[in-house]
């Protein structure tokens, strides 16, 4: 009886191994080709991620995003080499089954890594269309400096006040940001203001004259002085003129030098910068200034004072008439 039970435990086993191996058999052809795909998807990947590599290294700035985007490439041609694979031996139900844990897993992996995606994503757009470049001066959210190092997730920008701050690539991409070296020029505006009884077309063309004998000035016929508004003591003028930014003279330094001539421009052509002056008007339609108040104040005072030292002569001669009477 146990000799039996073997015999057909044996039976089946040997059954099952001849369908296997007929199957393999059979199969064998369609599992060449399938190895053979999966070995020259393989060396595809290889070598046109290192050819990728080649050129978005010369097109970029950054080197890590360049490795990965070529990365990316090189594991998203391996996974179509892996599926083409599987579904040339039939097993299209695994395949299946990997796409939808893959869907799967990358859905888990944005949710709970959302933030770091969204920089990483920014960083990768950023690196195809380079809104700026290593050593640009840029200004973003608050930040104003030089770009030192830019990264995956963030970029370091160093402040003219030399501290480094460190901008997700995310703030970069979605807010506005402004680029000062991608046209190499910059303009700046001198506010300054003169008396009311000077002539304002006067001054503009002194400072304008005085302005472009700098050597730092460029585009020196679109220097120009414009007339902004009248302020309380002065008619207020607003100086323009470009300059090479970066450059060889900073834009602090620039500036110095502006105010400086725009002083010495106007004391040279005896135009007045002036002063605050307070008018002090007193009495509810006008009209009553504070300096006329205090001269009839005085005027008034004077007069008293005048009346009181007439008084006791006035006084003393009537005491000196009553005693003439009481004599006689």
């Amino acid at each position: 009886m146990k000799l039996e039970a073997l015999d057909n435990f044996w039976g089946l086993i040997n059954e099952k191994l001849q369908v296997w191996l007929e199957a393999s058999i059979k199969h064998l052809p369609n599992f060449i080709v399938a190895i053979a795909i999966a070995i020259f998807f393989a060396i595809a990947a290889r070598y046109s991620s290192k050819m990728l590599r080649n050129v978005l290294g010369k097109t970029m700035e950054s080197k890590q995003i360049a490795d990965l985007l070529a990365s990316i490439f090189k594991i998203i041609i391996l996974v179509i080499g892996l599926f083409i694979a599987l579904d040339f031996l039939g097993l299209s139900g695994t395949v299946k089954s990997l796409l939808a844990g893959a869907g799967i897993v990358g859905l888990a992996i944005g949710f709970a890594f959302q933030d770091m995606t969204e920089n990483l994503i920014a960083g990768i757009a950023m690196g195809v269309r380079k809104p700026f470049m290593i050593g640009d001066v840029i200004k973003a959210e608050g930040v104003f400096g030089t770009v030192k190092t830019i990264n995956l997730r963030n970029t370091l920008v160093e402040t003219f006040f030399g501290q480094e701050e460190v901008i997700p690539n995310k703030i970069l991409f979605r807010n506005i940001l402004t680029n000062y070296s991608v046209n190499r020029i910059r303009r700046l505006e001198i506010p300054f203001g003169i008396s009311y009884a000077d002539d304002p077309q006067k001054a503009a063309d002194v400072v304008v004259e005085k302005i472009n004998e700098c050597d730092f000035v460029i585009k020196k016929d679109e220097t120009a002085v414009f007339a902004e508004s009248f302020g309380d003591s002065s008619v207020n003028l607003l100086l323009w003129f470009w300059i090479d930014y970066p450059g060889g003279t900073g834009f602090m330094q620039a500036r110095h030098e502006a105010v400086t001539l725009v002083k010495k421009a106007l004391e040279e052509a005896d135009i007045l910068i002036p002063f605050p002056i307070r008018t002090l008007d007193f009495g509810a339609k006008g009209g009553e200034k504070l300096n006329t108040m205090l001269s009839q104040k005085k005027a008034e005072s004077a007069s008293d004072k005048t009346e009181s030292k007439q008084k006791p002569q006035a006084d003393s001669v009537d005491n000196a008439d009553d005693q003439d009477d009481g004599e006689a």
